[in-house]
């Protein structure tokens, strides 16, 4: 799936996000939104949601909230729980400590506020902190479903450079080993190049290839770029087909396909690979 991140204080863009090509729509109250345009970005947020447009339109939502340190946090609670959501996005966490105290906030608000659906968290891993720390604030608390690498917070005050692909790898690498240690999902780093297809597609294609969920884009360009990468190909469509097939013939255990032995792990792909290309053609 496709997450675009919409800026939260541009509600004129809200609608062309909906009839857009992206699964997941990212609302950011956070850096997309300057400090005095938080109020009524956040008004302007949870009236869309509110009206619930998305479900029609088939989409997942995801909310960015401000840091749970900041002014703003509290108010973004309020204003984002109650509403009919998928995510809300965590920025600026950096140990399990400050995951758990953030989550017993959402609780005491989610009991004030009568919220009976406890809502799942993307959680960003943006600091090199958190990036040590990224299994373990992974498996802290069952609401935790994914992670989300934050490469401009990682990368830029450092000095590392992000035209590297290894660096990019590194860090793709140790997020994603993270997410998989506690059952959760990873999403790639938003690229901030908007004509730089090249770039974008090669840290997309490296993320694909360590098994991301898939890639935060900020402009809708970037959504069909997203897309096709992550899309099975009809290669692998092919082979996922046959290895089911042919793992119901064979029952249990191992067998061979194409000459390369196949086993539980690898029979679980195949299934994840159909399961991805239906959903593909039921939305195409």
């Amino acid at each position: 799936p496709t997450k675009l991140s919409v800026p939260g204080g541009r509600p004129r863009l809200f609608a062309k996000a909906l009839a857009g090509a992206a699964d997941l729509l990212s609302f950011d109250l956070e850096d997309a939104v300057a400090g005095d345009d938080k109020a009524s970005a956040r008004t302007q947020v949870a009236a869309f949601l509110r009206s619930a447009p998305h479900r029609g339109a088939g989409k997942q939502v995801v909310v960015r909230v401000n840091a749970w340190n900041s002014s703003a946090w509290e108010d973004d609670l309020r204003a984002i729980l109650p509403l009919d959501i998928d995510l809300l996005n965590l920025p600026k966490i950096e140990s399990v400590e400050q995951l758990r105290q953030t989550i017993s906030e959402i609780d005491a608000i989610e009991v004030r506020l009568g919220v009976r659906r406890a809502v799942g968290l993307l959680v960003n891993i943006e600091t090199p902190r958190a990036l040590r720390h990224a299994a373990k604030i992974a498996l802290a608390h069952p609401r935790v479903r994914g992670l989300q690498l934050g490469l401009g917070d990682l990368f830029e005050p450092y000095g590392i450079r992000r035209a590297d692909l290894r660096n990019v790898h590194a860090a793709q690498y140790a997020l994603r080993m993270a997410a998989a240690e506690a059952g959760a999902f990873a999403y790639d780093a938003a690229f901030p190049g908007l004509d730089d297809e090249a770039g974008f597609r090669a840290e997309a294609d490296a993320a694909r290839a360590l098994g991301f969920a898939g890639k935060s884009c900020v402009h809708p360009r970037q959504v069909a770029w997203a897309n096709d990468l992550f899309a099975p190909s009809a290669k692998e469509i092919d082979h996922a087909r046959r290895t089911v097939e042919k793992a119901d013939e064979a029952g249990e255990g191992a067998f061979a396909v194409d000459g390369r032995m196949v086993d539980a792990p690898f029979l679980a792909r195949a299934r994840a690979v159909l399961a991805l290309a239906d959903r593909d053609k039921g939305t195409a």
